[in-house]
């Protein structure tokens, strides 16, 4: 949860008998991948991330060196922990006044510590909202199955959980993805950025990955629409962060093949919109801030990369309106 103190269930039920709340939901739940916050947490993080599926030790060990630059530290659970205080704030302003908690699927706080937390704090009937803007198998349906797994493991005072439905082309989402691809054209070294390509980034899956299909639609979907709304015709898709078996096909083409193909077309600047990403964790800050700008700089291309939304007011308003769209359902 945001908050630290305890108290939550007693303010809960005085917002109850105020009718501030509707009695159907009582607190919501930010559910996200997790991070680790030192090196002592990266190999126990990763074998979480694995659950068994089998990595060649010579990627393991590519993987661990990428959190070493970084001496073992995601951000991603304070950015989460910032989106979470943000959208309680504008809930106590605007409503509905419900606390918000934030459980991850793979390190602390774990999903069923988390839910252990919201039993003990009297919470009954949680909205969740997962951080990932479009729908994957691995994006989503193993958050639900994940949540699940820890109601189950917390037991019968466990909250259930409604999920708050897909947000991929929210006009908010859309709008704060275009503030912040505006932001980076801003940068631009030139006058006329109309020919400067706008690269949108997301995590490649397994082409067999069942959901992919969806997953695409829904990236080129939002791509679209943040175009459209920055007026820019020039852009394009491409995946990043792949791992696994390299004999097993993904989605393609991958950042670091299209920089290359750009250069050598003349192309001398491009902005880089990661917009299946909602907080710049180690997938950002190396996938393209370190490896993919080496790529690009290799091939004397300037790579402009925008910030993911974070705790962007727009975004975290966003938040706000798909918790209200549940609870006036």
């Amino acid at each position: 949860m945001h908050r630290e103190k305890r108290g939550p269930r007693r303010q809960a039920l005085a917002l109850f008998a105020a009718g501030t709340v509707q009695m159907d939901y009582d607190a919501v739940l930010l559910i996200a991948f997790g991070g680790p916050e030192k090196m002592a947490d990266v190999r126990p993080f990763l074998q979480n991330v694995l659950r068994g599926r089998s990595l060649p030790p010579q990627r393991l060990a590519e993987v661990i060196s990428h959190y070493e630059l970084f001496h073992g530290y995601s951000p991603l659970t304070a950015i989460t922990r910032r989106q979470a205080g943000a959208l309680q704030a504008t809930l106590e302003q605007e409503g509905p006044r419900l606390p918000v908690y934030v459980g991850m699927r793979n390190w602390h706080p774990y999903l069923h510590e988390t839910l252990t937390r919201m039993a003990a704090d009297g919470v009954r009937h949680a909205i969740g909202v997962i951080l990932s803007a479009q729908q994957s198998e691995a994006g989503w349906e193993r958050y639900q199955a994940d949540v699940a797994a820890a109601r189950v493991r917390v037991g019968a005072h466990a909250p259930t959980v409604t999920y708050a439905p897909g947000w991929h082309d929210h006009p908010l989402f859309i709008a704060a993805v275009a503030d912040l691809a505006e932001q980076a054209f801003a940068r631009l070294s030139c006058a006329s950025r109309a020919e400067v390509p706008l690269i949108f980034t997301a995590h490649s899956v397994p082409l067999a990955m069942p959901g992919t299909s969806r997953y695409v639609r829904q990236l080129r979907e939002g791509a679209q629409l943040v175009a459209e709304k920055l007026k820019h015709p020039r852009w394009t898709i491409a995946y990043q962060s792949r791992s696994g078996d390299p004999r097993t096909p993904w989605l393609e083409p991958d950042i670091k093949e299209v920089l290359p193909q750009l250069a050598t077309a003349g192309v001398q600047q491009v902005v880089v919109v990661p917009i299946g990403f909602v907080c710049d964790h180690i997938e950002v800050l190396y996938d393209l801030d370190t490896e993919a700008q080496q790529v690009a700089a290799a091939h004397g291309l300037r790579m402009i990369r925008a910030r993911t939304v974070n705790d962007h007011p727009v975004f975290i308003r966003m938040l706000a309106d798909v918790v209200r769209r549940v609870t006036s359902a």
